[in-house]
């Protein structure tokens, strides 16, 4: 599902897996049904199949058409649609479902309401907790342009992780991420963590888009300054020829001198590696955060 448009990829970028094709159709059918979007499907992620053949997904709320314009990113861009006041409900039963018990939740940006989905994350853990006692929810959020007020709704909620990825260095934010703020970025990471010290804070970026070593140290260093626990750091793959291309493919060593380095500012939990996402394999990451307590 994830397509590379370089001419060459080295033989590590290729994933491999064995696959429960029919596990696969289920999820597929089971979300076309629902009327349900995954960043999955939506972001063109590279370990679809295998998490689908697991059975797991990572729900996107808030309709799959972002407001803002990432260069690296392969959601659709434009004017969002109204919520789906049933979303939160049908992810509930989704989940309940697919026999979930870990639960990740992201969304696209929407810009266009005033509590920038604030209030559809909390409708949407809520139901999740109703109609699966004793399950653990993360949520992987937008920036919601900075509003501290936003970020509390969501907050309040009965959630274990609190995600928000700075995505990439900061002397890329201009051309990649062009209507995000890299300060803002971290500004939500480091509230997160005096606001509700108890839930675990997380973040990721990507690697690929022309970035120094010591622009990647700096990078760390500046995340954990806000206080978060948990890291993820993998390859960018350009999902079509109009994104950023990829300036380098990283091997699996420097991955895992990436990782040493990230070990070093005292990160609870750290994955590092090609196909590393921030949401995949959440609930084995989180496990060693706690472990690390």
């Amino acid at each position: 599902m994830c397509i590379e448009y370089l001419d060459k990829k080295p033989d590590w970028v290729k994933k491999k897996i064995r696959l429960n094709n029919a596990n696969i159709d289920e999820v597929k059918n089971l979300l076309d049904n629902s009327h349900l979007h995954t960043v999955c499907q939506s972001a063109m992620c590279p370990n679809i199949f295998e998490c689908f053949s697991k059975k797991t997904a990572t729900f996107m709320i808030m309709g799959d058409i972002c407001t803002r314009n990432c260069s690296f990113c392969g959601v659709k861009k434009g004017k969002p649609g109204e919520l789906d006041e049933n979303e939160p409900e049908n992810i509930a039963k989704a989940a309940k479902e697919m026999g979930l018990n870990y639960i990740v939740v992201t969304s696209v940006t929407r810009d266009d309401l005033p509590d920038g989905g604030a209030g559809h994350f909390a409708k949407t853990i809520r139901k999740i907790k109703k109609l699966i006692p004793g399950s653990k929810v993360e949520c992987l959020i937008p920036d919601f342009n900075g509003n501290i007020d936003n970020l509390k709704v969501v907050l309040e909620q009965d959630l274990v992780v609190l995600n928000h990825n700075v995505e990439t260095i900061y002397r890329n934010y201009p051309v990649v991420r062009g209507k995000a703020d890299y300060r803002t970025s971290l500004n939500i990471l480091s509230s997160s963590k005096k606001i509700k010290p108890e839930i675990y804070t997380k973040s990721g970026f990507m690697l690929g888009l022309g970035e120094s070593r010591e622009e990647i140290i700096e990078l760390l260093s500046d995340i954990k300054k806000t206080g978060c626990d948990i890291i993820t750091i993998g390859q960018y793959l350009r999902p079509s020829p109009a994104n950023t291309p990829v300036q380098k493919y990283y091997t699996p060593q420097e991955f895992e001198e990436i990782k040493d380095i990230a070990k070093s500012f005292k990160f609870k939990a750290a994955a590092s590696g090609v196909f590393v996402r921030s949401s995949h394999n959440a609930d084995s990451i989180l496990k060693k955060a706690v472990e690390a307590n």
